[in-house]
């Protein structure tokens, strides 16, 4: 293997580990008898598991943060940009699993530059931008647009966290109540939610 191929490979590992085990669960030793190496490849490749351990997170953090960039800047319509966030956050469970597990959980590493809050915060503020501008299109104050970024991103966060576990109903009926309830409403909620953008 080159030196990239090998190093590709123990972060690999080293991410189902994570997702399986969690942080203090996994030893450099078992990435190192996965990868069929001694420690010390290991050791010259990361320096350590908490090196190895923030590449993981960085690398996840980096691609669901694409993902929901990619949903949020994909539309004009207001209610179409919050189903393709949601979508895309599902999307993403589904195709990343092992990638949301570890994001889920909270860092032991001081020096990991991401977390699953820092993630949140990060989609909340490029939804503020779209809030601030459709609330005062609307006559709304457009400094309350900060508090519901966070509402509309911790709504769909944390639901995206259950489903990762019970994975029913089907992803796009989840996204579905999601933007019914937050588009509707408790008093408005539609018996039937379908996404538009189907």
């Amino acid at each position: 293997m080159t030196g990239a191929q090998r190093r590709g490979q123990l972060l690999d590992i080293g991410r189902a580990l994570f997702a399986e085990r969690g942080f203090d669960g996994t030893s450099i030793e078992e990435v190192a008898t996965r990868a069929n190496v001694s420690k010390p490849v290991v050791y010259e490749h990361f320096g350590g598991k908490e090196k190895l351990y923030a590449v993981v997170v960085d690398r996840e953090m980096e691609e669901l943060l694409n993902r929901i960039t990619t949903a949020l800047g994909s539309a004009t319509h207001p209610r179409v940009v919050l189903e393709r966030a949601a979508l895309a956050l599902l999307d993403y469970i589904e195709a990343s699993t092992d990638g949301f597990r570890i994001l889920v959980r909270d860092s032991p590493v001081a020096h990991s530059t991401g977390s699953f809050a820092s993630l949140i915060s990060d989609a909340a503020s490029q939804v503020e931008h779209i809030l601030a501008a459709e609330f005062k299109s609307r006559g709304f104050a457009p400094e309350h647009a900060p508090m519901y970024a966070q509402m509309l991103v911790g709504m769909v966060a944390l639901t995206g966290q259950w489903w990762l576990d019970v994975r029913h109903p089907a992803k796009a009926e989840v996204a579905a109540h999601l933007v019914n309830l937050a588009w509707n409403g408790l008093a408005g909620l539609e018996h039937a939610p379908e996404l538009s953008s189907d």
